[in-house]
């Protein structure tokens, strides 16, 4: 058993943070039908074609789902998506603002016939103000969020480098439908989940913002090191190599001095007396952090650090991650199938060491809609209907 063997989850999504929420979703045991336009599809299959010749994308976000093509537009879709719902637990969609409602598929209109489904928007800036018609894309909402505002270096703003804005949404949509599923079985209703990429980007600024409160200024622009504790970040060795160290508290400090750049006396320098001090003269300690490693390679200055239980980290490139030590050694890679072959994919992280995770194949576009179809009681001919139509 898997903790969501036997929930049924129907998902009209595209991009990211609808599909990264309901593949959490199917990694649990849940079965999800993904609804894609006849011929074209998600359009995240087609932002490259990185993975033998698939979406780097789409493969990450949409394993063990089932891919029914449907034109939503199409009259017959409209008692197709009925059938559907009318026995689905979940509803995951992320359309324009007001395209749900526009197909019957608010849930408003939804509750009133099936009051025990739960209904997930997700969306760029919710379901209403001022914003709500406006288009949200990933880096836009690290724009607006003011996510860009304490990246990157003075005067070089820079994003994340992976769609931390999507992610982000699609956590809380996966984490509030657990928790409505928990919720249902105590009251045996439904509910109405409103997830936007904007609040979960700015509750992830928390401690920026708390930091800026009343006017303040914002943390200073530091590229990979710290804003605000400092030594913490990048600093190279005399090999070329690069070494990511963290320092938090005066302890280490100390420790940092004595064993790490063999200078005792720094710990007693008055310029560098406390974390504020060591921040605001980061310049000159940075110098004197320099010159020291100028005369180890990475791997002696990782060996110092780890001898004095400072916190470290290499500063890995994506082909180190695919190797990675620590992952081989637990055995966190499984292969998923696809239309181009078996890939690797990461084990969801956390689950309970009793719960296999499902990790079925990525769906082709469509791959499933006859067998769907089927299953609400089409037969060849009216599925040759619709097929002949465009409907799917």
């Amino acid at each position: 058993m898997r903790p969501l063997d036997g929930i049924k989850v129907i998902t009209l999504e595209h991009a990211i943070a609808a599909p990264f929420c309901t593949r959490q979703l199917a990694d649990l045991g849940a079965r999800v039908i993904k609804i894609e336009r006849p011929g074209v599809g998600d359009f995240a299959r087609g932002y490259d074609e990185r993975v033998h010749g698939l979406s780097s994308h789409f493969v990450w976000t949409n394993r063990s789902k089932e891919s029914l093509s449907l034109d939503l537009k199409q009259p017959a879709a409209a008692e197709i998506l009925d059938a559907l719902v009318a026995d689905a637990d979940v509803l995951v969609q992320n359309l324009a603002p007001g395209a749900a409602e526009r197909l019957g598929l608010g849930y408003d209109t939804l509750s009133q016939k099936y009051p025990k489904l739960i209904v997930c928007d997700i969306s760029g800036y919710g379901a209403d103000g001022p914003y709500r018609d406006k288009k949200a894309y990933d880096l836009l909402i690290q724009s607006e969020s003011g996510f860009l505002s304490i990246t990157g270096s003075p005067g070089a703003p820079a994003k994340a480098g992976c769609s931390i804005a999507d992610i982000a949404a699609g956590m809380y949509a996966y984490s509030n439908i657990l928790s409505a599923l928990l919720q249902r079985g105590r009251t045996g209703r439904g509910c109405r989940i409103d997830v936007s990429m904007l609040e979960s980007m700015v509750e992830w600024m928390g401690y920026p913002l708390y930091y800026a409160i009343d006017g303040q200024s914002q943390p200073a622009l530091a590229g990979a090191a710290h804003a605000t504790i400092y030594p913490y970040g990048p600093f190279p060795a005399g090999d070329g190599k690069t070494v990511m160290l963290g320092l938090q508290n005066e302890r280490e400090w100390k420790l940092f001095c004595e064993r790490v750049l063999e200078q005792p006396e720094l710990a007693s320098d008055e310029r560098f007396a406390s974390n504020s001090k060591r921040t605001a003269a980061r310049n000159a300690l940075r110098e004197v952090i320099v010159a020291a490693f100028a005369k180890l390679s990475a791997a002696q200055v990782i060996e110092r650090l780890d001898q004095a239980g400072i916190a470290n980290a290499q500063m890995n490139t994506l082909a180190d991650v695919w190797a990675h030590p620590q992952l081989k050694a637990r055995e966190r890679w499984q292969e998923v199938g696809t239309a181009a072959g078996a890939i690797p994919a990461l084990r969801p992280p956390g689950l309970p060491s009793d719960i296999e995770p499902r990790m079925d194949p990525v769906p082709t576009l469509g791959q499933h809609t006859e067998t769907i179809l089927r299953e609400l009681g089409y037969d060849n001919a009216r599925i040759d209907a619709l097929r002949a139509a465009g409907t799917i």
